[in-house]
């Protein structure tokens, strides 16, 4: 489909100066598109060059228009010298290929270097002029909509959901070319931004292609990540949704689904959903691969840890025969089609009936050349094989689907780790080929699952579990059974009954390993992965048990691999969900009863974990109604069947007849302290330290058990580095360091946001990674949302502000060797610590600025600044038109670090950039705002000898333009023929 691309370089502004002699610039533009290069006139010396060029136009296929980026090149012209240049603008021109999309893309752009940053702006106005081609054989996929959101998108109704796509593309990196030797850092970094551009454009027109042979018109939870594997090559890869999507016209449609959530969220067309337990998986057999190298996958499961909580259960009397007949024309409807992976994680009501699990497999490979770009067969081959894997759990579930599926990857030299995870699920068959009409099935689902807890019971015969498990009938329905504990990857459903609030639950952990090469450190690491899995999974267990809680959601498990370490980080959601039985306690157990101190010591713990206990269950208000296990019908099992034993490292299974499980709470945890290690254990359980007074915070979109949202948002991103000692380090030490690491960093966030109390901080995404040998990196993306609470909090802020500050000046104990607490000022520490902090900040008359609350409703049309939320919503706000996605890849190298900043200063001012250049962008296509924003990836490494230092950073998501609410009402009241729209709306909307 042949299309022309029409381009005016209109000015420049605030340019560097390039000429000393006249402290002016002789700037021209170059407007290059594929193989052909237009140039403007030089307009002499200016600093705010005004060209007004005319039309520069390219005649290209479709396919490029993909493909291809504009590329926009700033330069100082020089008479006698090689002209220098200023900066580049590259340009996705995806955006104006639908046919929903904008017509132009015009605005102010940040010309970007990537030695310098950013050096002015420039005025740019592209047009695309598509014509239309009913060729079959045609290589675009012109039409499709991308999605970053992991739900079905604000404004648009599903009408089917066809499955799992996924695509990948590989190259050289032309950072290790030999070429990369002779040519400057600022060539090397363009050509690297360059090929990236054109991988990620490939990309998605190949995974459009796709969709469009599913017969689908879009692409939904959209995930594209770099995989830079150093002299291997360069792997760019992407998953998603294909989907059919309506546009919901009227505005009394789409309205009540572009809310933001809160009471009456129950009612809107989009549903969390969740599943239970987990099931982590490794094959342990070492294999050799094409040429002669080694490969590795592992596979194990821990029963006491992982399948604790799955769900559970048979079919009760009343839903047995539904039940039976759901499953029956779920598995004929996905007989016919691929195993389904889903990327969402909010889904339409009725789409998910079951969950049956967690299930995660992890790989670990090692890197060898990619001889042919056009042959990617070896990392297809990769991730077909741990999808099979995933694919074979879910069905040892009983379920027919993965839900809230993800992929990730760390690499460190030539070890390569795959890891992918999701949610165990059975779906209704009728999304997978009808749509959402409403049908008998539907109906039925609503007779037979009651709200709030049918996704709990378990799919499949609880007489053939696949795991032990302690079951219950649900406390809700009381027809089902349920386990005692849930764990899932996805969101916490908008209809699932909770009591009380939730929670951020993270765990924690470090192991040190030799330095290998090749084959030898391939498998030192295999054989420590599963057993940092099961400590994972031990501390998540035990600090949801010591919340007082019985559900995870959102959960998401890093490995990281380094030199000589390895490091795990998960993060989750706590809640208690009423369907769920009430958890049990935590019991601790000595192997030397006859020593009194010692076991005076035990005591004392014991009685501190049980104050523990009853103060987060007042904290986070978890008064669930008393419920006799008679009146339910739940056996009472033995006492061996109802404990669990959790331990550390050391194995002494032959003691464990040697305990005595009956004594304390009937279905407490039982901590055997068995060694040094198991004490270390149990301390790290009881120093994690809740948030202050008015602070709540989570991995999910939204609290749950908070809906008093107001419209006032503080996006912010965080990164900090620190360098260890390798002096006298240990497993111990390494598991407190990281523990202070992430703790402190939670409460400089606490006292930034001080002011906005009382709040709660959304979508905590924290990403580890250890770039170079005893380096380590911890980035945090959130959002801060206020909300109301019916209290004085005056009295709590000065609390609060004084206990901050307390904590501020105190962090100098708190991280003690090898770690030191960063500053803002130039650190005098040779291998210092820093943090860069970022936050997204709005027009002063904007609400978006949280510090004037005072504002009136009128300033809200005056925002003028792009907001950004990592949210798929903006609370107080009406999506009304999506843009397309942004996906940008940066790259920042520097020579003089110690002068801007420190890695502090300079990681500051490389994510303000970035912050920047995505606001014009979503400026130029007419948005006012960005949601499900993620900085995907942010890799920095530095050379402290020679002053250098380089950050790579790729960041995505959704321009939209948004409504206030408040601007919604006026016009509402101005035009009589809305009204009706307008009540109906307006019991909906949260303020």
């Amino acid at each position: 489909m042949p299309g022309k691309l029409k381009v005016k370089i209109v000015a420049g502004r605030h340019l560097p100066v390039m000429d000393r002699a006249s402290d002016l610039t002789d700037a021209f533009v170059e407007v290059k598109f594929g193989n052909t290069t237009f140039k403007t006139d030089v307009c002499l010396k200016s600093l705010n060059p005004q060209w007004n060029s005319e039309w520069f136009k390219f005649e290209v296929d479709d396919e490029d228009l993909q493909d291809e980026p504009l590329q926009i090149t700033v330069l100082d012209h020089d008479t006698y010298s090689a002209n220098d240049a200023i900066g580049k603008v590259y340009i996705d021109i995806d955006p104006l290929l639908y046919s929903e999309a904008a017509t132009v893309i015009s605005g102010w752009f940040p010309i970007y270097d990537t030695i310098h940053g950013i050096r002015g702006e420039i005025n740019v106005v592209v047009k695309v002029d598509l014509f239309n081609d009913l060729n079959r054989f045609r290589q675009s996929s012109c039409g499709v909509k991308f999605f970053c959101t992991t739900s079905i998108p604000k404004c648009y109704r599903a009408v089917i959901i066809h499955g799992f796509v996924e695509e990948l593309v590989v190259n050289e990196d032309p950072e290790y070319q030999w070429i990369d030797r002779i040519r400057t850092p600022r060539a090397s970094n363009e050509a690297r931004q360059r090929l990236i551009s054109l991988m990620s454009g490939e990309l998605q027109r190949k995974i459009g292609l796709k969709v469009l042979e599913m017969r689908g018109n879009a692409v939904v939870g959209y995930l594209q990540c770099f995989d830079l594997e150093g002299e291997s090559g360069l792997v760019v890869r992407a998953i998603g949704t294909a989907c059919t999507l309506d546009k919901l016209s009227s505005p009394a449609a789409f309205l009540p689904t572009c809310n933001s959530p809160s009471k009456e969220m129950k009612e809107s067309p989009l549903v969390h959903p969740p599943s239970h337990g987990c099931r982590s998986t490794h094959n342990s057999p070492i294999h050799t691969a094409t040429g002669s190298r080694l490969t590795q996958n592992f596979s194990v499961s821990v029963p006491t840890l992982i399948y604790t909580g799955m769900g559970s259960g048979s079919a009760g009397k009343e839903g047995g025969p539904f039940k039976a007949l759901l499953r029956q024309q779920t598995q004929s409807a996905l007989e016919q089609r691929e195993f389904p992976f889903f990327t969402l994680t909010a889904f339409p009501p009725g789409f998910l009936v079951h969950v049956g699990g967690v299930v995660s497999a992890r790989s670990v490979k090692l890197l060898d050349r990619i001889h042919n770009p056009d042959e990617p067969e070896t990392r297809d081959a990769w991730w077909a094989e741990i999808r099979q894997e995933i694919k074979s759990h879910a069905k040892a579930l009983g379920c027919h689907a993965v839900v809230g599926y993800s992929e990730s990857t760390s690499i460190c030299e030539e070890v390569c780790i795959l890891s992918a995870s999701g949610t165990a699920a059975v779906l209704n068959p009728r999304f997978l080929h009808d749509g959402t009409v409403e049908g008998c099935l539907e109906q039925r689902l609503e007779e037979n699952l009651p709200a709030g807890c049918g996704f709990c019971h378990i799919p499949y015969d609880e007489l053939n579990m696949p795991f032990p498990a302690h079951l219950t009938y649900c406390y809700n329905c009381r027809k089902q059974k349920v386990p005692d504990v849930l764990f899932t990857t996805i969101d916490l459903p908008a209809d699932a009954t909770v009591i009380g609030k939730g929670c951020l639950i993270q765990a924690r952990l470090c192991r040190l390993k030799k330095k290998a090469q090749a084959e030898a450190n391939a498998t030192a690491i295999s054989n420590l992965l599963p057993f940092m899995e099961y400590e994972v999974h031990t501390q998540l267990m035990n600090k949801l048990k010591l919340k007082g809680m019985n559900a995870l959601f959102g959960l998401r498990i890093q490995i990281t691999v380094g030199e000589n370490m390895l490091m795990g980080l998960a993060s989750a959601t706590g809640v208690y969900l009423a369907a769920l039985p009430t958890p049990g306690g935590i019991q601790i157990a000595g192997k030397t009863p006859n020593d009194g101190s010692y076991e005076q010591h035990l005591s004392h713990m014991q009685k501190k974990i049980n104050d523990t206990i009853a103060k987060n269950k007042e904290l986070y208000e978890i008064n669930p109604p008393e419920i006799f296990e008679e009146i339910i019908g739940s056996p009472i099992p033995e006492p061996r069947q109802r404990s669990r034993l959790l331990r550390s490292q050391s194995e002494s299974s032959d003691e464990v007849t040697e305990l005595d499980l009956s004594h304390g709470k009937k279905d407490a945890f039982v901590l055997e302290i068995d060694d040094t290690d198991a004490m270390e254990d149990v301390h790290s359980l009881l120093t994690d330290v809740p948030p202050p007074s008015g602070f709540y915070s989570c991995n999910t979109e939204i609290m749950p058990g908070i809906n008093n949202w107001t419209s006032e948002i503080q996006m912010f991103t965080s990164v900090r580095v620190i360098r260890l000692s390798s002096l006298n380090l240990t497993n111990q030490a390494l598991n407190k360091n990281f523990n202070d690491l992430c703790e402190n960093l939670l409460k400089s966030l606490y006292f930034k946001l001080r002011s906005m109390i009382p709040c709660c901080l959304c979508h905590v995404n924290f990403t580890v990674s250890l770039p170079e040998d005893e380096l380590i990196q911890v980035t945090v993306t959130a959002v801060a949302i206020t909300f109301d609470k019916n209290q004085a909090l005056q009295t709590t802020k000065t609390h609060v502000e004084k206990s901050l500050q307390r904590a501020s000046t105190d962090n100098e104990e708190l991280l003690q060797f090898p770690l030191e607490l960063c500053s803002d000022s130039l650190p005098s520490h040779p291998f210092p610590p820093v943090k860069a902090v970022t936050v997204e900040k709005a027009s002063p008359m904007g609400e978006g600025n949280f510090r004037n609350r005072s504002a009136p409703p009128c300033a809200n049309s005056t925002v003028g600044v792009v907001k950004m939320t990592p949210l798929s919503f903006i609370p107080g706000a009406k999506i009304t038109k999506y843009l397309g996605i942004i996906n940008m890849f940066f790259i920042r190298e520097t020579t003089s670090l110690r002068e801007e900043g420190g890695v502090s200063g300079f990681l500051h001012a490389f994510i303000a950039e970035v912050f920047a250049m995505v606001r014009a962008h979503v400026a130029a296509l007419g948005g006012n705002a960005v949601v499900s924003y993620i900085m995907k990836q942010c890799v920095f490494m530095e050379n402290p000898n020679k002053n250098q230092a380089q950050c790579l950073i790729n960041v995505s998501g959704d321009a939209v333009v948004f409504v206030r609410e408040s601007e919604l009402e006026v016009v509402s009241t101005q035009q009589p023929t809305a009204n009706c729209q307008s009540s109906c709306t307006g019991g909906e909307v949260t303020t």
